[in-house]
């Protein structure tokens, strides 16, 4: 009968939810909001540091200046311009390219300018030979092809070039790099050396100075 709410009994349940709620004020509920924020990642931590490892890390894979460099690639080496050719007034054209591109021919006109060498553009074959005559039947040392010029239809010209200068004219093409099945039909048809564009722009000073030299000077080399 003297059992209930009002005995020592009941009191003692009273007391022991009070300690119940003190642990979830401290510990758990603390500990709950601390889980939350790092499993949304809305903490004041997680997030910065997520953010500063990609920026040094992954944004230039640790090299200095690498902006817009894909990870774990170096930037690509970049020989340096060899030394121009002496300037000669009665130089003729060793070189000819067939190339109409306007970015590569004003690249190719800079760089045989720097290099002191004469480059002629060509759009046929008839106009091929016919500046070889005026330079006394000299034959060219190199021919330029963009591949993908298709007004020289390179694919037919070229072996027909190869018969007629033999082997002592280099005939040199660039492409696309993904053009995998034009470098090979290029190379089949005689073409000495295909390069993707960014090979052969980075060669150019090299090809232009070596092809570009007198015969003398071409064979001290």
């Amino acid at each position: 009968m003297n059992a209930g709410p009002g005995n020592p009994s009941g009191a003692g349940g009273r007391g022991r939810r009070r300690r119940g709620r003190r642990p979830p004020n401290h510990r758990g509920g603390g500990g709950g909001q601390g889980r939350d924020r790092h499993n949304t990642g809305g903490g004041i931590y997680s997030a910065p540091m997520d953010h500063s490892y990609r920026a040094v890390l992954g944004g230039d894979n640790g090299h200095k200046g690498g902006r817009g460099m894909r990870p774990g690639f170096a930037p690509a080496y970049q020989p340096p311009d060899p030394e121009p050719l002496p300037t000669r007034e009665d130089a003729t054209s060793r070189i000819f390219a067939f190339v109409d591109d306007l970015f590569f021919l004003a690249k190719i006109q800079e760089t045989a300018r720097k290099m002191n060498v004469k480059v002629e553009f060509v759009k046929t074959d008839k106009d091929l030979l016919e500046r070889m005559k005026q330079n006394g039947e000299e034959k060219p040392s190199l021919i330029i092809f963009d591949l993908n010029n298709a007004n020289a239809k390179p694919l037919t010209l070229i072996p027909k070039l190869k018969s007629r200068l033999k082997k002592g004219t280099s005939i040199i093409g660039f492409l696309s790099h993904v053009q995998g099945d034009l470098k090979q039909k290029a190379h089949e048809v005689g073409c000495d050396m295909v390069l993707p564009r960014s090979a052969f722009s980075q060669n150019l000073p090299q090809l232009l100075r070596r092809h570009g030299a007198a015969e003398e000077e071409a064979g001290v080399q």
